[in-house]
């Protein structure tokens, strides 16, 4: 299996509450909705809980701003993500998503790579 990871920031004008709500339930919708199009096993959204003790431990290190939270999108094979977005089916899902992202989420901040899991210790 692989998984694509994706760090989404928030449009300036939808506060956090806001902006949660959007990606959770009506772009989570969609996102099942083509789910089978595009060949997704898994779709995992993580939001950005706010914390004093994360802010001044980033800071105390350097760190940017984190972003406002994070996707996960597993498929069996990189080669099966390919096959589903080559499809007219995959490329159409495909605009439909990117069309309701661009609503609510900062689309010039988001970065994504494909990934494999090592688990190094699962406790």
């Amino acid at each position: 299996m692989v998984k694509m990871i994706v760090s989404v920031w928030r449009r300036p004008e939808f506060t956090p509450e806001k902006f949660v709500d959007r990606w959770r339930n009506e772009h989570a919708a969609l996102v099942s909705k083509y789910a089978d199009t595009l060949r997704m096993r898994r779709y995992v959204q993580s939001h950005a809980v706010p914390s004093k003790a994360i802010d001044a431990f980033a800071k105390g290190r350097g760190w940017a701003r984190p972003c406002d939270g994070v996707t996960e999108v597993w498929w069996d094979s990189a080669e099966d993500l390919e096959a589903a977005f080559a499809t007219p089916e995959g490329q159409e899902a495909s605009a439909v998503l990117r069309e309701d992202e661009a609503v609510f989420v900062e689309m010039s901040k988001v970065t994504a790579f494909l990934s494999r899991e090592h688990i190094v210790f699962d406790k």
